[in-house]
């Protein structure tokens, strides 16, 4: 249930390409959401994460904010995702835009967030 598998993982450069220029997309601070419905896929949806090595140069930190993301993420999935929209497979694409490393407690408020506005944006 809380787990987050390589299926569940968004590599595929065609799909990838695909989502950033016919994708709908949000922005729910410090987060850039892109989503995109697909077919083609065997998990409900797909995620890419993403940093900026522009705003955040050294690795660790990069790796700090996508870790925490991740978790944000694998654990509320299940309720607020997947509960939501079932039957419907999506890919979806998780930018970081904040100026500075927030604490996870502050992700994890934003990911609910985020995914309660998906989950409300994929049954429009």
């Amino acid at each position: 249930m809380y787990t987050f598998k390589k299926e569940e993982r968004l590599c595929n450069k065609r799909l990838i390409a695909a989502l950033y220029r016919n994708g709908s997309s949000f922005l729910c601070y410090p987060f850039k959401v892109a989503w995109m419905p697909a077919d083609t896929i065997e998990a409900p949806v797909q995620i890419v994460l993403s940093v900026a090595k522009k705003r955040y140069k050294r690795a660790v930190d990069r790796n700090l904010i996508k870790r925490r993301i991740r978790e944000a993420y694998r654990l509320h999935k299940q309720q607020l995702l997947y509960s939501q929209i079932p039957g419907k497979k999506i890919l979806l694409s998780i930018s970081y835009i904040g100026k500075d490393i927030t604490e996870y407690a502050f992700m994890e408020k934003k990911m609910i967030k985020l995914l309660t506005q998906l989950s409300g944006e994929v049954l429009k």
